[in-house]
C-alpha cells in the first residue's frame, strides 16, 4: 500500500453506494497534509463534477466538513466529535489501557496499540516515552500493514488463506532500504514472527525508529491487533529489543485474557 493510498480510495473503483463515496471524500480530505481544493478532490475522487459538489455541500452541512475563506476543505468539528467519541468508548481500548501503560512504565519507551483494518494497520492508542520522539504514529493514523510492527504481528494472527489474499491486495512500496517490497520477503517474515511469537519493525517504515511487537487475538472475537515498543534506532538496539519481547508477549497475553474475562465471547 503507497502512502497515497487513503487518497486513492476516493476514487473508489468500484460502487459503494451513496454513503460509501460520501464517506471516501471525507476520508480524502481528512488524510490529506492541508486543506484541500474542490479540483484535488475532484481528480480523485472519479465521480461527476456534478455530484463532487453537492456531496461536499451536503458533508460541510453536516459539520463533517468545513470550508476555509478561500473555498478549501477540511475535516468539521463535527468528525473531531465522533472520533472522540468513538476512541473513548473503544471497549477493545478501555480494557487494553492499563496494560499498555504498565508496559510503558517497564520500558520507558512509547508504546503501540494498533488493529489490522484491510492492509493497513490503524494505532488505537499511543502511550509516549520519557523521551518524546517525532514518529508518524499518532492515534487514529493508518500505515501499511507490511512495514509496522503491529501491522506484522497482527498479520500473523491470520490463517494461511486469508493472509495470502490480504497480502496479494497489498502494493508494496519502499519507505526506507530495509522494507519489503515483496510478498514472499513478507510472508516468510510473517512465517517467523508466528514461530518467535514477535515482530521487528528494523527501521522499515521510518528510518531511525524501530519497535518489537507481538499479535493479539482472542477467539470468538473480530480482532486482529498488535502491541508494540518503539523507540529510536540511536538508543533502542536489536539486543534491547529482544530483551523487551517477552514483557511485549506477556503484555499482549495479558490483554487477551481481560478481553475473554470482561468481554466475553463474540460468535
Amino acid at each position: 500500500m503507497d502512502e497515497d493510498a487513503p487518497a486513492a480510495r476516493a476514487g473508489g473503483g468500484r460502487d459503494t453506494g451513496t454513503l460509501g463515496k460520501l464517506m471516501s471524500l471525507v476520508e480524502c480530505v481528512a488524510a490529506a497534509d492541508a486543506p484541500m481544493r474542490f479540483t484535488d478532490i475532484l481528480s480523485r475522487a472519479d465521480q461527476p463534477r456534478g455530484t463532487v459538489h453537492r456531496q461536499l455541500t451536503h458533508l460541510v452541512e453536516e459539520g463533517l466538513l468545513e470550508m476555509t475563506d478561500d473555498g478549501r476543505y477540511l475535516p468539521g468539528l463535527r468528525l473531531l466529535s465522533l472520533a472522540s467519541r468513538s476512541w473513548a468508548r473503544n471497549e477493545f481500548r478501555l480494557v487494553a489501557e492499563p496494560h499498555l501503560r504498565r508496559l510503558q512504565e517497564r520500558t520507558g519507551e512509547t508504546v503501540h496499540l494498533g488493529v489490522l483494518r484491510g492492509t493497513e494497520v490503524i494505532y488505537l492508542d499511543k502511550v509516549e516515552g520519557r523521551q518524546s520522539v517525532r514518529m508518524y504514529s499518532q492515534v487514529g493514523n493508518a500505515s501499511p500493514a507490511y512495514c509496522t510492527g503491529v501491522g506484522k504481528a497482527a498479520l500473523s494472527t491470520l490463517d494461511q488463506e486469508a493472509l495470502a489474499r490480504l497480502v496479494g491486495e497489498m502494493r508494496f512500496h519502499p519507505f526506507t532500504e530495509r522494507t519489503h517490497l515483496s510478498a514472499a520477503a513478507l510472508l516468510a517474515d510473517v512465517e517467523k514472527i508466528t514461530a518467535d511469537g514477535h515482530a521487528i519493525d528494523n527501521e522499515e517504515h521510518e528510518a531511525g525508529i524501530c519497535c518489537v511487537a507481538a499479535p493479539i487475538h482472542a477467539e470468538g472475537h473480530d480482532l486482529r491487533a498488535g502491541v508494540s515498543v518503539t523507540g529510536p534506532a540511536y538508543r533502542v538496539t536489536p539486543e534491547q529489543l529482544m530483551a523487551w519481547a517477552p514483557q511485549v508477549r506477556a503484555t499482549a497475553a495479558d490483554i487477551v485474557r481481560d478481553i475473554k474475562n470482561r468481554l466475553g465471547p463474540r460468535r
